[in-house]
């Protein structure tokens, strides 16, 4: 088991984003949101896609302050943000690189959804587990990773009645938010893939993140 991170003896030159490398990061990210909405499949599916984008663009700027987060975390919701935006732009049934597969490995369906819910679980359950470890002093353990996936199951799960909502209001309209493609079992399989990715980050991501919170700056409750 790796040492507490607030045990830990610092390191001389620790890995931390520079405020550079975040506005960079930020910015482009920005200009590909915007440009995503160029052309898009359809407004009103690009809007309900990427406003989790538009979220958490404010909320990692402002962040970079009181709360940098560590760049494993960083890179991980800018990689998030990117599969939803490309999500938003295409939708996610007609994602060409999805489509491609489909066709390659003669699969029933486009699967690049799978690759969304699948970091909806990741990118939380790493959140809760950076949280916890710096603010409450939460040690490692069964109860942390427990306690991580939980978060992830419960976000997926919000999400989910969200779109039901959509769907119920305006089903039309909310086809292709919705990207079921005929799947009757879709909405367990996008929390099993959630699921998959929480236990990803908690288990296999777990000691590069603990390496990472070491040299983390200290956060006060």
């Amino acid at each position: 088991m790796p040492p507490d991170f607030a045990t830990a003896a610092p390191r001389p030159s620790p890995r931390r984003i520079g405020q550079p490398a975040a506005a960079a990061a930020l910015t482009s990210l920005l200009v590909v949101l915007l440009a995503s909405a160029i052309g898009c499949h359809d407004l009103a599916t690009w809007w309900m896609e990427t406003l989790p984008v538009m979220l958490a663009l404010p909320a990692l700027a402002l962040s970079q302050r009181r709360f940098p987060l560590t760049p494993l975390l960083f890179w991980l919701v800018v990689a998030h943000c990117l599969v939803l935006i490309v999500g938003g732009h295409y939708t996610y049934a007609e994602v060409p690189a999805g489509l491609w597969l489909r066709d390659a490995l003669g699969l029933a369906r486009n699967h690049y959804d799978r690759l969304g819910h699948f970091m909806q679980g990741l990118v939380p359950a790493l959140l809760a587990r950076e949280i916890l470890r710096r603010v409450q002093r939460m040690p490692a353990g069964a109860m942390l990773t427990a306690l991580c996936v939980s978060v992830a199951l419960a976000v997926s799960a919000i999400y989910e009645i969200i779109e039901m909502i959509a769907g119920r209001v305006s089903a039309e309209g909310a086809a292709a938010f919705l990207g079921t493609q005929g799947d009757t079992w879709d909405t367990q399989m996008d929390m099993t893939l959630a699921w998959a990715g929480a236990l990803f980050a908690t288990l296999l991501l777990a000691r590069w993140h603990d390496r990472q919170l070491a040299v983390a700056p200290r956060c006060s409750r």
